[in-house]
């Protein structure tokens, strides 16, 4: 039997997310980028062993690269291993990094990594165009979850 085609029936699975990254910024706009790795890479990323955390995009001779993410070394891989927290390229297009390019150098704007998924067998990236928040910023987020969380709360014992 044929398996049906089309946007609805892609698999995505999230192998690492920057939880970080939304309490420390503004998400303004969200992008995929496809990533060039090795093979011993890919296989550490599936196993979970990465860190988004310090990771950030730059843009540099019209080419986008992503620094300080963190992939482990794999186990099972011969001499040939890859250097953990080098530089890696971003697979975007031409206009996309253009575009990108212009907002980062406004005032307060940087591209962040939100998390690594996997999609048709490939690793993708989700990067951000991001502000940084005020500490007083961070505080009304923390209220506000706070205030959903008790009304959740209050919702779901009425409902009993």
């Amino acid at each position: 039997m044929a398996r049906p085609t089309g946007a609805a029936t892609e698999e995505v699975k999230v192998l690492a997310r920057n939880r970080r990254a939304r309490h420390e910024y503004h998400v303004d706009e969200t992008l995929e980028a496809g990533l060039v790795l090795a093979g011993s890479e890919v296989k550490s990323i599936r196993d979970g062993k990465v860190t988004l955390v310090d990771g950030f995009v730059d843009v540099d001779k019209g080419e986008a690269w992503l620094h300080h993410v963190d992939i482990g070394v794999y186990a099972f891989s011969h001499g040939r291993n890859h250097e953990p927290r080098r530089r890696r390229k971003l697979l975007l297009h031409r206009r996309e990094i253009d575009r990108l390019a212009g907002k980062i150098r406004e005032k307060g704007y940087t591209l962040v990594p939100l998390s690594l998924y996997e999609k048709k067998g490939r690793v993708k990236a989700e990067i951000a165009l991001v502000r940084g928040k005020q500490e007083w910023d961070k505080r009304d987020d923390q209220r506000k979850r706070e205030g959903q969380r008790e009304i959740d709360r209050g919702m779901s014992v009425r409902r009993r």
